[in-house]
Parts: C-alpha cells; structure tokens; sequence
C-alpha cells in the first residue's frame, strides 16, 4: 500500500508539470461502480484533479456494461453525449463507424501511442487510420480466483488440468461449501465458458469465437464445452440467478465459496479487503489455459464536442489515462495490467506480474485472443446471440452438449 501511495504521487507530480489546467469538466460515463472498480476509478479522477480537470460522474451499473451502452445511445439520440465514454471492443468501431468519437490522432502522435500499444489493443483504439479511444488497462478473462485456506482444505494442489479442477470442486463440494462462487448473469456465464472453450486448445477458440467456422462453432470439441459448462453448474449454488459478479467474489473472499472463474477485475475485490496473493488467495490461469491469454481493454472514448474547452478537456484525460506513472498506479488497483508495454511492473502484486509476463508472453507467441465474453472477438449482434445459447445450456435447456453446439452455430450464422 505504501508503494502504491508513491505510484500516485509520481502520477499526480506528473501529471500537474505536464498538463494546463482546463476550467471545463469532463461528464464520465461507466460502469465502474464495485468497491475495487471504485477505488481504481477515484485513481483517475485524482490524475486529473491534479492537472485541473474535474469529473462528473455518470456511473450506470452492470459489469458487462450493457446497461451503459443502453444509456449511451438514449444520451447520443438526444443530441446530448457525455465527453467521455468507458467502452469495449467493437462497441468503439461502431461509435467511430457512425462518426460519432472525436479524433485524438494528434495526441496519440505526439506522445507515441502506437510504439507501446500493442496491436491487438490498437485493433479497437484506431479507425480508419485514426486513434478514437484511449486504452487504460488490459483485462485478462482466463482466471480462476480460489480461497486458499478452501484449497487447503481439499489436500489438493491448484488444478492445471479440467481433471483436477473437476477433483478439486469436488473435494470442496464434500467439505460443505459452495465450490463454485457465480452470479447468474449472461455475460459472467460467458466468461466461464471463454475459459472452458480456451481450456479445449487456442485453435477451437480462434476458429469458433473468432473466425466464426460454422464447423468449430458445432462440432464435437464444443459439444464437450458445453458438457463441462453443465458440470460446472453442478458446483454452484442454488441462489445463482442475477447475483452481480462482486458478490460472488465476496463468497470466496470469505469462505462460503471455494473459487470464482472471473477476469482479472476480481483481483480488485480481493485487494479491496484486505486479501493478499499467496497468503489468502490463489490466482492461476483457468486449467488447460497456460500459455493462453484471453483479454478485453477498457478504453475511453471521447464523444464530438463542438465546445472548444470541452475538447481541451478530453485532450486532458486522454493524456492522463495515457501516461505511464498513472497506468501503474490504475491497475495496481484494478487488477488489470496497463495497457503500455514500458511501464514496470515493481509496483504490481505477484498475479499482476504473472498477468503482464503471460500477456507478454501471449503476445509473442500468437495466442493472444480477444474475449468473445467481452466483446473483442465478434461484432455485438454474434456475442449477443452468443450469450442466449450459453446461458440457456448453463440453465439446462438443451439435452446437452451437441444439441448446445448445434444451438450455437445455428444462432451465430443467424446474427451475422
């Protein structure tokens, strides 16, 4: 925590010798709205108190963030947009496809985005050739998050493979706790089913989530996903449906569940109270996922504004969310990692180290993937149709595993 206090101060020493004090506020919509989202958020908020930019604050919840992207189109339709806007994936080409985002090419250029970067997030930052959206962090969704004292417990080792993590939910499950902490909301079923796709190897993934092969989407490898998501909604509780996600990290905060498969977000719950990596909690990969990452990036979009100050505002916060000390000391918080290959990882816990050395790692090696559950593998209308066929074979709708495939393919080839 000490070492954190240093990160700010850097950040906000930074940011107050670089930046112009701007009297115009910057109006902020989110979905950041959990106690660690929180507290990484009020990071943001200080970096540019310090450069003299304020913040109104429009937070709408739901951690997907389908609630916000509702709010944004009500917000745009009436000729009223916020100046900036936290979004995912391809939800920031089709605003910049509408033409709606401003232009930040000169700032990106002036400060060398594009040389820390790296490409996959620029895929969604930049739109014909034009930087539209300012990366603050870089997620990744292939995590498991396990109390270790429930670990213990079992007398097993951390799982590495869908065998042991079966032996492990098991053993907790004799034990008389919830194995599986979940929230019974479409887009967290489909952060598990990311892994558990993932976990059957990088080539199923990339063939059905992203190049959308009809063949992969409803074969006999993604039967078996879904055969194993149906196991593993024998492992949560009966109280599941429409639980939020940070309540179900709070179960395995305090025992009453052994595991969540949640991204690095939930890192951020456990810091938040107190939890410290090795000590009370476990971080390791989703089994069968090493080497494999699977990621989405918040990233802030800046909305046309025809006020001159307002414009100075976004260049503002784009350079703040943009600067290496405040990268650190965000997503020491958040749990993610920074979105810019040059900042250091000193100040980061031992998962967020492990999380840059594997996303490094990932990058170099080709097995990088953008997250269907969030956005950055298929345009919106392909996860939608997505999300209902997962969420209905976690619920049992289907007699199992092929008849879900068969669900998926159909309905994916439907929405393109």
């Amino acid at each position: 925590m000490r070492l954190f206090g240093k990160t700010m101060t850097a950040a906000a020493a930074l940011v107050m010798t670089t930046s112009i004090g701007f009297a115009e506020d910057v109006e902020v919509l989110h979905w950041w709205t959990s106690g660690g989202e929180a507290a990484a958020l009020n990071v943001l908020k200080d970096n540019l108190a310090a450069g003299g930019t304020g913040w109104v604050d429009m937070p709408v919840a739901g951690g997907g963030g389908e609630a916000a992207m509702t709010a944004l189109r009500a917000r745009v339709t009436a000729g009223d947009p916020p100046t900036a806007v936290q979004m995912l994936g391809f939800d920031i080409q089709d605003w910049a496809a509408e033409g709606a985002l401003a232009d930040l090419t000169a700032t990106a250029q002036a400060e060398g985005w594009d040389k820390v970067v790296p490409a996959a997030l620029q895929a969604f930052s930049t739109y014909d050739g034009k930087w539209v959206a300012a990366p603050v962090n870089v997620h990744s969704t292939n995590w498991v998050w396990i109390n270790k004292a429930a670990l213990d417990a079992t007398g097993l080792a951390a799982p590495t493979t869908w065998d042991e993590l079966v032996a492990v939910l098991d053993k907790m499950k004799e034990n008389g706790i919830t194995p599986l902490g979940h929230g019974g909301q479409p887009w967290q079923e489909a952060t598990v089913f990311d892994g558990v796709v993932l976990g059957m190897g990088g080539d199923l993934y990339k063939k059905a989530f992203i190049d959308l092969d009809p063949a992969a989407l409803g074969g006999p490898e993604m039967a078996e996903a879904f055969n194993r998501l149906i196991k593993l909604r024998s492992y949560v509780d009966d109280n599941f449906s429409g639980r939020d996600w940070n309540l179900a990290s709070a179960m395995v905060i305090n025992g009453e569940a052994g595991m969540q498969m949640m991204g690095d977000w939930a890192k951020g719950e456990f810091l938040k109270a107190g939890k410290v990596p090795g000590t009370d909690f476990v971080c390791i990969r989703f089994p069968g996922t090493q080497g494999s990452v699977t990621f989405n990036s918040d990233q802030f979009a800046m909305f046309n504004q025809s006020d001159a100050a307002k414009q100075e505002a976004q260049v503002a916060m784009a350079k703040a969310i943009m600067d290496p000390a405040f990268q650190s000391a965000f997503n020491v918080v958040k749990g993610s990692v920074p979105a810019r290959t040059d900042v250091p990882n000193d100040a980061f816990d031992d998962c967020g180290k492990k999380g840059m050395v594997d996303l490094a790692e990932a990058n170099t090696a080709g097995t990088l993937y953008g997250s269907m559950a969030h956005g950055h593998a298929a345009p919106a209308a392909v996860k939608n149709a997505t999300y209902d066929v997962i969420t209905a074979a976690f619920n049992g709708e289907y007699a199992d595993g092929a008849a879900a495939a068969a669900a998926l393919a159909e309905a994916v080839a439907a929405a393109q």
